[in-house]
């Protein structure tokens, strides 16, 4: 008996459950502003790859997920992935276009927005003023993309994943 391929939504699942895992690994004291939101990097990888596939719906369900995983207010990492999965779902066709080095400015940008959106939430709450590195991990994340996309597309071509 021929042995299964793989389900393929389960790779798309997998992967998102790794950048989970990738975002609550630990960091030593001083470097957990550098760590990337793994999360959103492969949210935005899918959008753009499978948008048919990975839209509002998925990004609002990992939100909250990641809520639930970080401790923060319910619903606010859920806000920030379903904003940056509409300006990535409203532009994909131009982005698949361009090449790695070119999208990587727009994740910065996406990056940025989403840490901007948790930075206005964080002040709605009253948390006040944050550091100057806090805005590190997105520089981090856009620095990350290329290794992202290029391990993220060869998963989807090895597994075909349509």
């Amino acid at each position: 008996m021929p042995a299964q391929p793989p389900s393929r939504g389960g790779i798309i699942l997998a992967t998102f459950l790794a950048a989970m895992v990738l975002r609550i690994i630990p960091w030593p004291d001083g470097w957990g502003a550098y760590n990337p939101d793994w999360v959103l990097l492969a949210l935005i990888y899918w959008c753009i790859a499978l948008p048919d596939r990975v839209g509002i719906g998925v990004a609002w369900s990992l939100g909250l997920l990641c809520d639930v995983l970080g401790g923060k207010i319910l619903g606010q990492q859920a806000l920030v992935y379903t904003m940056v999965a509409y300006l990535c779902l409203k532009i994909y066709q131009r982005l698949r276009l361009h090449p790695v080095t070119q999208q990587t400015l727009a994740v910065l940008g996406y990056l940025l927005f989403a840490q901007l959106l948790n930075y206005w939430i964080l002040n709605v709450k009253g948390l006040g003023p944050i550091e100057w590195d806090y805005w590190l991990s997105s520089v981090f994340g856009a620095a990350a993309w290329p290794l992202v996309f290029l391990s993220l597309r060869y998963l989807r071509r090895a597994f075909q994943v349509l």
